[in-house]
């Protein structure tokens, strides 16, 4: 794992002072890389028989995509507000800066569907606790929600579903 954390840049003042972002499109170029963190997360799930993947805007849908590919799973889109052209479902969320709405579409499962949330990095939680709410409204399991990076420091997971919360690189 630290090979992996050894490829993601700092960012310092990114995007504001005092901040030091975490880029991760530095392992997402690196083919070998990237192919063996999304060969990481996969095996995890490997026989549990997922149905869906839900990819959280917009790089989530990077990580989605390879994974409900590796395990032959379907894959679902939670975008922000107008950017899916069928019925939706919506939720608003708070943020440290302010609020923000996704969407979902209103047929995206079938009941019982099994899925596994997927998004880049665990910071605060707030995005994807807002599309844990999304899921389960529209009758799916989650299995887990499972994340490339996670800031530890800023305790996200304290706000998703307990015992569901599975992060490759912890910094």
């Amino acid at each position: 794992m630290d090979e992996l954390k050894k490829i993601i840049r700092d960012v310092p003042d990114f995007p504001k002072k005092g901040i030091i972002f975490k880029d991760i499109t530095t392992l997402l170029s690196d083919g070998r890389s990237f192919h063996r963190m999304v060969d990481l997360i996969a095996h995890r799930y490997v026989g549990q028989h997922i149905d869906k993947i839900v990819g959280v805007e917009a790089r989530g849908f990077v990580l989605g995509s390879a994974l409900a590919y590796k395990l032959g799973a379907g894959i679902t889109l939670v975008r922000k507000p107008g950017k899916l052209p069928y019925k939706t479902r919506t939720v608003s969320y708070d943020l440290e800066y302010g609020s923000d709405t996704l969407e979902i579409h209103e047929d995206a499962f079938a009941p019982g569907d099994r899925v596994i949330i997927a998004d880049d990095l665990l910071a605060t939680g707030g995005t994807v606790a807002a599309v844990v709410k999304l899921v389960e409204g529209l009758g799916a399991e989650i299995v887990e929600c499972a994340f490339m990076t996670e800031l530890e420091f800023l305790h996200g997971r304290e706000r998703l579903p307990a015992g569901k919360v599975f992060s490759l690189l912890k910094f």
